[in-house]
């Protein structure tokens, strides 16, 4: 964000403060001195408010917020359309503007101001579209025209609102009391330039300065806005640094999904690989004592002819003695 200087501000004339006997006295710590009957703003206040108020208004764009820019008076109805369309063409959201008047309730009774937002879009769809405004007469088409062009003047900047904003930017707050009134009873942040007939303690981000030359407006305004668009332009690279760390996170839990599976698919390999050595082993196992079992069976089975041959031959030499005792 761009630093102002006092020497900027002194160029665009936001010293000049009201005359004397136009004095708000709450206003009088930001007064450095009177000159020929004409109060001089101190400047160092200005630049400190016009600090705070920027840091404010880069923090409020960067967390999603809203807010509207209320500049009413003949200088600063050309400086609020040009940052409204600097805001377009940067392709920005979430700034709104106003600078035919302020309409009371637009606050504190937004749901019915806001169905003239719905039938301003009605009217701007109706007259972009040949063949519905071929059923109407031309006298029933004027009163349209009237009414849409009515309703344009007063809420071209703020149909697109969709709620109560979390802020707003006011241009001479003593001119504009009853948006001063809404928002404070509404709950909403204000922050506005506060001449020297103005009461800065009502303000919540007063900034101390000319609100009637052109310059001053200016400069105030074009720090304000360029404060909301770096903002905006902070809160995309935010999001699209969360993205990137997102896919990141996705990318890893994906690779350690996959780490995860192949071990427990080796794993599952290598328990049906020790489960088939077993089970060949074991019938390895059982082979070899089947055919020692054999072994023994025949061992068995020759030991037992050889008893029974042993009997036989004691037999047969028995029978040959009793025979030769009998001769």
């Amino acid at each position: 964000m761009r630093n102002i200087t006092l020497e900027e501000l002194l160029e665009a004339g936001c010293h000049f403060g009201h005359q004397v006997t136009r004095q708000n006295p709450k206003a009088r710590d930001y007064i450095f001195e009177a000159r020929d009957n004409i109060h001089i703003i101190d400047l160092a206040k200005t630049k400190e408010g016009l600090d705070e108020a920027a840091s404010y208004v880069l923090n409020l764009a960067k967390k999603g917020g809203t807010m509207i820019i209320l500049g009413t008076k003949r200088q600063a109805e050309p400086v609020v359309r040009e940052n409204a369309k600097r805001v377009k063409e940067a392709g920005v959201n979430g700034l709104y503007f106003v600078t035919n008047r302020w309409v009371g309730g637009l606050l504190t009774n937004f749901q019915e101001v806001s169905k003239n937002f719905k039938r301003l879009k009605e009217l701007n769809e109706l007259m972009n579209n040949p063949s519905e405004k071929s059923r109407f007469t031309k006298k029933e088409l004027s009163l349209l025209e009237k009414e849409r062009a009515k309703l344009e003047s007063l809420y071209w900047g703020v149909m697109d609102m969709s709620k109560i904003p979390d802020a707003v930017f006011i241009i001479d707050t003593h001119l504009e009391q009853l948006a001063v009134k809404e928002a404070r009873a509404m709950g909403v942040t204000t922050i506005g330039i506060t001449d020297t007939n103005a009461d800065p303690t009502i303000i919540d981000y007063p900034i101390p300065a000319n609100d009637d030359a052109v310059g001053s407006i200016k400069l105030i305004v074009d720090h304000i806005v360029d404060a909301w668009i770096e903002g905006k332009a902070g809160k995309e690279h935010v999001g699209k640094e969360k993205k990137n760390e997102e896919q990141e996170q996705e990318v890893k839990q994906k690779a350690e999904q996959k780490e995860k599976s192949k071990e427990e698919t080796s794993g599952v390999t290598e328990s049906a690989d020790s489960n088939i050595d077993e089970k060949t082993e074991g019938k390895k196992e059982t082979k070899l004592a089947e055919k020692e079992n054999e072994r023994k069976t025949r061992e068995e089975v020759k030991s037992q002819n050889q008893k029974s041959k042993g009997k036989r031959t004691t037999r047969k030499s028995k029978i040959k003695t009793t025979e030769s005792d009998l001769k």
